[in-house]
């Protein structure tokens, strides 16, 4: 099992997705001998897990069943150990786009946070690119050491504990991509500009307040960046209703129609945050 590869069979060790129904999921690591309460009974991993393929309909001590699903990068971040606030799907693919991350790419992070960007980008630099992360605080950046060996894409990612703003990022003239998440990104712009490739890059900057925006916007316009651009990506969600509607008079029995609707929710999550971009001048 790896979260860059996918495998047909759950071995032991392996980090497994159980999918108990209604959106209701837990991440579990398989091991010989152990097992794991769910509210359908228990699934005992050796006789229930290892060596089933991926995608199974498991059935519970109880009588009830669950699906064991293979990891990836979006069931990662629904699943994951909060450790912060982390990026969620609708911005992870924006700024992955927008980075124009592929195959074989160099990409500089800070921070690393609870690594659910961190998965998204090894999964689509991988199998020849590399991540260069930074992570401030010491045990932040201890559990996302242990993740990565866990999840096995520790070979695509170099973990540093350090302060971005002070001491960069590591290394120099080598980056296709800079992402920063850090509370004073613009402290960083110059040790952004330093790691990435000297033919231009890409940079990416997540704030949540607009006045973190500003100051970023003015130290990259300081370190000579081009085409700055700011987005705000927005989730409206909209539910489907069926609702009775009439008809006029045309002398027939029919006086109503039910027709489907969509609606956008009254409450619904909607700024996350602000993805300032910007491309380094060539040399």
């Amino acid at each position: 099992m790896s979260f860059v590869e996918y495998s047909e069979l759950i071995q032991d060790g392996d980090i497994a997705i159980v999918y108990l129904g209604h959106e209701s999921m837990m991440p579990i690591k398989v091991q010989h001998g152990a097992q794991t309460q769910t509210r359908y009974g228990a699934i005992r991993h050796s006789t229930d897990l290892i060596g089933r393929r991926y995608g199974s309909k498991i059935t519970c001590s109880k009588g009830g069943w669950v699906h064991v699903l293979h990891p990836t990068p979006e069931l990662w971040t629904v699943n994951l150990p909060h450790r912060t606030q982390i990026l969620y799907t609708t911005d992870i693919a924006t700024i992955t786009m927008m980075l124009e991350l592929k195959p074989g790419s160099i990409v500089c992070e800070s921070g690393t946070g609870s690594g659910s960007l961190s998965h998204a980008i090894l999964r689509t630099i991988a199998p020849t690119g590399h991540l260069h992360t930074v992570e401030f605080h010491q045990q932040r950046a201890e559990k996302a050491t242990e993740e990565f060996r866990e999840h096995r894409v520790d070979h695509l990612v170099t973990m540093r504990n350090q302060d971005v703003c002070k001491e960069g990022f590591g290394v120099t003239g080598i980056a296709d991509a800079v992402f920063l998440d850090i509370p004073r990104p613009w402290e960083a712009v110059g040790h952004a500009k330093a790691a990435l490739k000297k033919q231009a890059g890409r940079l990416c900057s997540f704030s949540p307040c607009i006045e973190q925006v500003q100051r970023t916007c003015e130290a990259l316009t300081e370190q000579d960046f081009e085409e700055i651009c700011t987005l705000e990506v927005l989730l409206r969600v909209h539910d489907v209703r069926a609702v009775t509607l009439p008809l006029p008079d045309f002398g027939s029995n029919h006086t109503s129609v039910i027709c489907k609707i969509t609606v956008p929710r009254r409450e619904m999550a909607g700024h996350t945050g602000y993805l300032t971009f910007a491309t380094k001048p060539r040399a």
